[in-house]
C-alpha cells in the first residue's frame, strides 16, 4: 500500500513520539534518557516538521525517517545502559554481602556456603569484564542465595561421634549409618566412617562386622561443623 506523503509523514512521526515516550518512563535516569541519540532524534523531528510546514514532503519524510531511525538507537542504547547499571548493581551488592559473611568468619562456620559465593562472585566479575550482563546479574544473584542463611549465630553441630546399636532393633551398619541426616544423609558414603574406624573393628578387613557399644567417629566430609555424642533426644539439622 502506497500512502500520500502527509499520511506516510504522520505516521512516522507518530512513531516516534510513542518511541520517544517510552524512553521518558521516570524510573530511568536523565543521564541516560537525555542521549545523544535522543537528542538528534529530536532534531530530526523538528526538520521533519518544519519541512512539512513549508510543502517540502520529500525533505519531511527523509527527516522523520532518520528521526525514527535515531530514535530507535536510543532504546537500544537506554536498554544496554540500565542492564549495565543492573549488572553493577547486582555485582556491588553480592561483594558487600561476601564482605559481611567474611566478617561473621563464615569460611569456617559456612565452609560450602562460602566458597560456593565466592566462586559465583569471581564468575560475575569475570562476565562483567566479558560484557556478558545477564551472565554476570545471574551469578551475582548467585552469590546472595548462597549467603542467604548466613547471620551471626554458629550452626548448631552435628554429632562427631556416634554408639553403636544393635542390629536386630536398629540396623546399625556403615552403609546405614552414613545414610542418617545427622551422618551424611546418603549411604554410599559409608566408607569415610570406616576408613576412620578400622582401628576399632574386630576385623579392619571386614567392614560387616561392627559390634554394639562401639563409639565410632564421624568425621567432617564437606566442612560441616561436628561436636559430641549423638544424642538420640537432639534435633539435627540435615547434613548437606
Amino acid at each position: 500500500m502506497k500512502y500520500s506523503p502527509i499520511i506516510l509523514v504522520f505516521l512516522l512521526i507518530g512513531n516516534l513520539i510513542i518511541a520517544s515516550a517510552q524512553e521518558t518512563e521516570t524510573n530511568i535516569p536523565l543521564t541516560i534518557r537525555n542521549n545523544e541519540y535522543y537528542r538528534e532524534s529530536l532534531r530530526q523531528a523538528n526538520l521533519a516538521r518544519l519541512a512539512y510546514e513549508e510543502g517540502d514532503y520529500d525533505s519531511s519524510i527523509k527527516y522523520s525517517e532518520e528521526a525514527v531511525r535515531y530514535a530507535g538507537l536510543s532504546d537500544a542504547y537506554v536498554k544496554l545502559r540500565l542492564k549495565i547499571w543492573e549488572a553493577d548493581r547486582a555485582i556491588y551488592a553480592a561483594g558487600r554481602r561476601l564482605e559481611y559473611a567474611a566478617s561473621l568468619n563464615a569460611a569456617k562456620n559456612y565452609p560450602e556456603e562460602y566458597k560456593e559465593a565466592q566462586f559465583s562472585y569471581a564468575e560475575a566479575r569475570s562476565f562483567r569484564a566479558a560484557e556478558k550482563y545477564d551472565e554476570a546479574i545471574d551469578a551475582a544473584n548467585r552469590v546472595l542465595a548462597a549467603l542467604a542463611y548466613v547471620d551471626g549465630s554458629v550452626p548448631d553441630p552435628l554429632p562427631a561421634q556416634y554408639t553403636v546399636r544393635t542390629w536386630s532393633t536398629f540396623k546399625d551398619c556403615f552403609w546405614n549409618i552414613s545414610g542418617r541426616p545427622w551422618a551424611y544423609n546418603n549411604p554410599n558414603l559409608w566408607k569415610a566412617i570406616y576408613e576412620a574406624n578400622k582401628s576399632k573393628l574386630p576385623d579392619a578387613n571386614n567392614p560387616d562386622l561392627i559390634e554394639p557399644g562401639t563409639v565410632l567417629d564421624i568425621p567432617s566430609i564437606k566442612g560441616e561443623f561436628r561436636l559430641g555424642m549423638w544424642d538420640p533426644g537432639n534435633t539435627y539439622l540435615l547434613s548437606q
